[in-house]
């Protein structure tokens, strides 16, 4: 532990005590000499300013002056350093490029935190690695544009052309949130033109552009019913419940996997899995259950069954040709 981590730690440890700290447990858990001790804690009450009383029977944080000191400037240990490191390489790789964009002077900072909490050390930014998967080319004027309105509670006025329909539309919504889900982005709003909550996805908006008109807020409840009720980001109440059977094979990997809020899944006698999932739209979760092949049978209802066993054959005529 360097003297910049024993500082942190002897900060936290007087923070959190109800009592007197003794010298020897200081010791003990900075893991360093007495003369080190004492000269971290000089250099926290005289250097930092931090209400120290006591002597070598034990020290404490002064108990009326405790609740308002805070170490000056930013103080990070070894573990939060790593973890600042790793979320800064995910954001200047993620996102399709738009967020390395926006998010520029937030990098530069962090950028300059770790250099200068790393004393010259030259961090390995290449042993940290972030792989988008099929992340989708974002409008960076419009990204901006969505996740302003957001915040400061305005309406928002853009362009939409919906990608089922290749239709394009105009509409003025008041944003309720943003999410960000497999690696896109989507605009949650309320749609004053048709008077309903929608889902937008980022990716597909342009001409994009705030309003004066404060945004109407919609009821966290309501926003989590009808947008987060359902499988996957396809909004709606949930019109069933999908019973999907994997083979013991494919059970290692589905029993770890997180589908829905509501999901039941158990494992069978024989090592197979059995997932209950609720669904709206059946699209987005018949192209999870496809992708697992032959590993997968859905069970329940028989018309999702159905969709999923013409899909099947569509994808072998292709072959048959």
């Amino acid at each position: 532990m360097d003297r910049y981590e024993r500082i942190l730690s002897l900060h936290r440890i007087l923070g959190s005590a109800r009592y007197p700290v003794t010298v020897a447990r200081l010791q003990d858990e900075l893991d360093c000499s007495r003369a080190t001790v004492y000269r971290d804690v000089a250099f926290l009450r005289d250097a930092l300013m931090a209400p120290i009383v006591g002597d070598d029977a034990g020290i404490r944080y002064d108990a009326e002056e405790s609740g308002r000191f805070e170490l000056p400037g930013l103080w990070l240990s070894s573990e939060e350093l790593h973890a600042l490191l790793a979320a800064q390489q995910l954001l200047s790789r993620s996102g399709g490029g738009v967020l390395s964009s926006a998010l520029a002077p937030l990098q530069s900072r962090i950028e300059k935190l770790l250099s200068e909490h790393a004393s010259g050390k030259q961090w390995p930014m290449e042993r940290v690695r972030v792989i988008p998967h099929r992340t989708r080319r974002l409008d960076e004027q419009a990204f901006r544009a969505v996740c302003s309105a957001v915040l400061e509670r305005k309406r928002l006025a853009f362009e939409y052309r919906a990608r089922s329909t290749d239709e394009k539309t105009r509409r003025t919504v008041s944003p309720q949130r943003i999410t960000h889900y497999r690696d896109n982005w989507y605009l949650d709003a309320w749609d004053h033109e048709r008077d309903g909550l929608r889902s937008f996805s980022v990716d597909r908006i342009t001409h994009a552009r705030g309003l004066q008109d404060a945004a109407i807020d919609v009821d966290e409840g309501e926003l989590d019913r009808h947008l987060g009720g359902s499988y996957g980001i396809f909004s709606g109440a949930p019109k069933g419940v999908a019973t999907i059977l994997f083979s013991a094979r494919a059970a290692r990997w589905v029993a770890d996997e997180h589908w829905h809020s509501q999901q039941q899944g158990r494992h069978l006698a024989d090592g197979r899995y059995e997932l209950k999932v609720p669904y709206s739209a059946a699209r987005e979760l018949l192209m999870d259950v496809l992708h697992y092949g032959s590993d997968a049978e859905i069970l329940e209802p028989p018309s999702l069954r159905e969709q999923a066993k013409s899909l099947l054959e569509l994808a072998l005529s292709n072959y048959e040709r």
